[in-house]
């Protein structure tokens, strides 16, 4: 089932990202964030964009979200996405369950372009994105440190809605 999330899913989520922060570079935090600050983070993106878990017999094992793109008014009509799976769970068909309703609601709310930044090499995301629709925009070539290592990031981009429409995307009520 795919609900909105609340502050209170924030533990749940949390022990599904600590293995991409811990040890990969899916993700380029080098901490795994607090129960708190996780809470403040859905909090924020359920006030204008959205934050939805996937549960399995009442457990949470997966999440997507999406947060403001870039802070200037012009760009308000964009998103940034993201989406964890926990790796028990990868495969199985629930992320891409996920994050159509996360794009759908996207959508719904007038948004009209999400952007995806992917670490490379990913694959399973890139496959993931192109599936939706998503299309290549460019690459960030060396642009992120972890493992001791340098990372690129691909950028992708998914045209939601027509872009003739210029009534600033909607709040979640």
């Amino acid at each position: 089932m795919v609900r909105s999330a609340t502050p209170d899913d924030a533990a749940a989520c949390i022990a599904i990202y600590r293995p991409y922060v811990e040890d990969t570079a899916i993700s380029f935090e080098t901490e795994v964030p607090s129960v708190s600050q996780m809470a403040a983070r859905i909090a924020s993106a359920r006030e204008s964009h959205e934050w939805l878990v996937l549960e399995v017999a009442d457990q949470v094992i997966g999440y997507a979200y999406a947060h403001i793109f870039n802070p200037r008014a012009a760009y308000q009509w964009s998103t940034e996405t993201s989406i964890y799976v926990a790796n028990t769970h990868r495969g199985t068909g629930g992320g891409r369950k996920l994050y159509a309703q996360l794009l759908h609601r996207l959508t719904e709310r007038g948004y009209r372009r999400a952007f995806a930044g992917i670490t490379q090499p990913n694959e399973a995301s890139n496959a993931l994105h192109r599936s939706f629709g998503f299309q290549d925009t460019g690459l960030y070539r060396r642009v992120g440190w972890k493992h001791h290592r340098w990372h690129d990031v691909a950028w992708m981009q998914l045209d939601l809605a027509p872009s003739e429409q210029d009534r600033p995307p909607t709040p979640i009520t």
